[in-house]
C-alpha cells in the first residue's frame, strides 16, 4: 500500500513560481508521477520520474518544470516556474509500478495504481 500526501498548491500570477511536495509511505512503486486535471478535460501526465532519475516531462512544461525526489525524505517535487494562466489545475501525485524497460516512464492514468488528493494551482493573469 502506498499514501500519497500533496502540498504546496495556491495562487500566483502569470510568471510566478510554485513548488509542489507530495510525501510518499509504501514501497511498492518504482515511479512517481505528477497530472493535473481540468474540469471537462481528461486527467493528463505532468512529469515523471523513476527510480535511477530518468525523468519525463509533458511539452506544455519542458523547460518551465522540474521534478525531483528526495529519497531520504521520500518527498516530490514539482518545481513549476514561469507559470501560465493555463497551468491553473487540481495537481495530483500518482504512484506506479512499472516493468518497461528501463528507459520507459509511464505517462499514462491506467498505468498509475496510487494516488494522492490533489492540491489545487491557480496562475492569474
Amino acid at each position: 500500500q502506498v499514501q500519497l500526501v500533496e502540498s504546496g498548491g495556491g495562487s500566483v500570477q502569470a510568471g510566478g513560481s510554485l513548488r509542489l511536495s507530495c510525501a510518499a509511505s509504501g514501497s511498492t512503486y518504482n515511479t512517481l508521477g505528477w497530472f493535473r486535471h481540468v474540469p471537462g478535460k481528461e486527467r493528463e501526465g505532468v512529469a515523471a520520474i523513476k527510480s535511477g532519475g530518468i525523468t519525463r516531462y509533458a511539452d506544455s512544461v519542458k523547460g518551465r518544470f522540474t521534478i525531483s525526489k528526495d529519497n531520504a525524505k521520500n518527498t516530490l517535487y514539482l518545481q513549476m516556474n514561469s507559470l501560465k494562466p493555463e497551468d491553473t489545475a487540481m495537481y495530483y501525485c500518482a504512484a506506479a509500478q512499472t516493468y518497461g524497460g528501463f528507459w520507459y516512464v509511464p505517462f499514462q492514468r491506467n498505468e498509475y495504481t496510487y494516488w494522492g488528493q490533489g492540491t489545487q494551482v491557480t496562475v492569474s493573469s
